[in-house]
Formats: structure tokens, C-alpha cells, sequence
């Protein structure tokens, strides 16, 4: 039940997050503009982000650390350009814009898991046995 929850939160965030990156950013473009197309881009991002970016982010490892974590925003910018090769509908007009909006959708991501955190039912703990 809970894992079905996390499911239906990361979609709903992730369709959130790109809606509100679109809205805010004049170079990435989502049309048409819709819940559904929304709900698709929730599914696709949260896909990536379960299969795709820890391969990624594995074998970019070396790289991150040498950057100092600076890379990973190159990685934001290549997820959300997957993202766009998905789904038809997500336009990005280049790759700073897709910098731009890796960093304001993570930003943006951060703050709707945290306020979303609270739907996901608490699995009841299991009690120890006292010795």
C-alpha cells in the first residue's frame, strides 16, 4: 500500500514540477497545456528517474566527484532532455534552458515531496519483544 502511494506521489510531483518549470521558464514549452499531458510527463520523469538516472549517476561518478557535484546539473539538464524525447509535447528551446530548468525543477520537486510527504500512509512499526 505504501509503495502504491510513494507511486501515485512521485507521479503527481513530477507532474507538478515540469508543469511549474514550463510555467516559470520561457524556454521550455509543454503544449498543449493539459492535466493529462501533465499526468503523462509525471509518469515519463518518474520513470527515468527510477531506471535511468542511478545507472547514469553511477557511471558519472568519478566525474561528479572531480566536479564537485557541478555535474550533476549537466545530468538534470540530460534527464530532462530524455524526458523531452519521450513525450512530444515537452519542447526545450536549448541546452541552458534545459540547465535552467533542471535546477528550478529540482528545486521545485524538493518543495512538493516535502508538502506531499504527508499523504503517503505510515506503515505500522513492528513491536520488539522485550527480553
Amino acid at each position: 500500500m505504501k509503495f502504491l502511494a510513494r507511486v501515485i506521489v512521485s507521479i503527481i510531483v513530477n507532474g507538478l514540477a515540469i508543469g511549474l518549470t514550463a510555467a516559470l521558464l520561457p524556454g521550455i514549452h509543454i503544449v498543449p497545456f493539459s492535466y493529462t499531458t501533465l499526468l503523462l510527463l509525471g509518469l515519463v520523469f518518474g520513470i527515468i528517474n527510477a531506471i535511468i538516472r542511478p545507472v547514469v549517476n553511477l557511471l558519472s561518478l568519478p566525474i561528479t566527484i572531480l566536479s564537485l557535484g557541478l555535474w550533476q546539473l549537466v545530468l538534470n539538464a540530460l534527464m530532462l532532455y530524455v524526458g523531452s524525447l519521450f513525450v512530444s509535447e515537452l519542447k526545450i528551446d536549448g541546452f541552458w534552458w534545459a540547465i535552467l530548468g533542471g535546477i528550478v525543477m529540482g528545486i521545485i520537486g524538493s518543495i512538493l515531496e516535502a508538502i506531499f510527504k504527508r499523504f503517503i500512509p505510515e506503515e505500522p512499526k513492528a513491536s520488539r519483544a522485550s527480553y
